[in-house]
C-alpha cells in the first residue's frame, strides 16, 4: 500500500514546498525542521495501524481501561540524510528501539554508481514493527540493500517505509520486491534521471541538512 500525503491538502504541502524551494533551502534549520515535521505526521498515521492492548490505568479517582501499543516499534534510518526525518518519527514513538545503517552512493567516471554499505546496528526485529525513514526514494537500491541487512535480525510483523519525496519508478521497484510493505510518501514525482536523481525532487537532502558532502 502507498500513502501519498500531498494528495490531500494539509500543512504537509506547505512543508514540502519549502523543502523544494531553492530560495529557502539555504536555511538549514528550516529544512531539517520540515523533514522532522513530516516524520511526526507520518508517525502518527502509522500509530493508527499498529496493534493495541487494553491497559488498566490507575487515576486519582479510579481505574481507567485504556489502549496502549502491544509493542514498541524499531525505527531505522540511513546515515546521514535520514536523521531529521528519523527524529520526527522518534519524537512520537519515543520509547522505540533504533537501528542505523551507514550507506552511500559511490559514483564512477562513466556516470554509474554502486551502493556502498559499511555499517549496520539493529535490535531484534522478530515480531515487531519496523519503520525505516529515508528522505528520498529514487531507485530504491540503497533502501533494498538496507532492508536485506536488517532482516538478518529477525522477521518483522510489519514494515513501513517513510520517505519525503519518492518517484514512481522507485515505488514500483520496491513494491515488486516487497508487496506487503507500506510506503508513506509526503509527495511523489514522476521522473528519474539516468543518474538516479528525482525530478523535480529537492536536490541532495544530506547536503541541504548538513552542508558539504562528507568525505568517505
Amino acid at each position: 500500500m502507498v500513502h501519498h500525503l500531498a494528495k490531500n491538502n494539509s500543512l504537509v504541502n506547505t512543508w514540502i514546498n519549502e523543502l523544494r524551494d531553492t530560495t529557502l533551502q539555504t536555511d538549514r534549520l528550516r529544512f531539517r525542521k520540515n523533514l522532522e515535521r513530516i516524520g511526526e505526521v507520518i508517525a502518527y498515521e502509522i500509530s493508527k495501524t499498529m496493534p493495541y492492548q487494553t491497559t488498566a490505568i490507575q487515576t486519582p479517582l479510579g481505574i481507567h481501561q485504556g489502549a496502549s501499543l502491544s509493542h514498541e516499534p524499531v525505527i531505522a534510518t540511513i546515515f546521514r540524510a535520514g536523521f531529521p526525518l528519523f527524529q520526527g518519527v522518534l519524537n512520537y514513538f519515543d520509547k522505540a528501539d533504533c537501528a542505523f545503517i551507514a550507506a552511500y552512493r559511490k559514483h564512477h567516471a562513466d556516470g554509474s554508481f554502486n551502493i556502498q554499505q559499511d555499517y549496520v546496528t539493529c535490535p531484534n526485529l522478530e515480531g515487531r514493527t519496523l519503520i525505516i525513514a529515508d528522505p528520498m526514494l529514487a531507485t530504491g537500491a540503497s533502501l533494498i540493500m538496507a532492508l536485506e541487512e536488517l532482516f538478518e535480525y529477525g522477521k518483522p510483523l510489519a514494515v513501513h517505509i517513510v520517505v519525503t519525496i519518492a518517484c514512481t519508478e522507485g515505488i514500483a521497484i520496491l513494491r515488486n520486491r516487497y508487496p506487503d510493505f507500506t510506503i508513506w510518501a509526503a509527495d511523489i514525482d514522476e521522473e528519474l534521471t539516468a543518474k538516479g536523481y528525482i525530478v523535480p525532487g529537492l536536490g541532495d537532502a544530506g547536503d541541504l541538512c548538513f552542508g558539504t558532502k562528507l568525505q568517505m
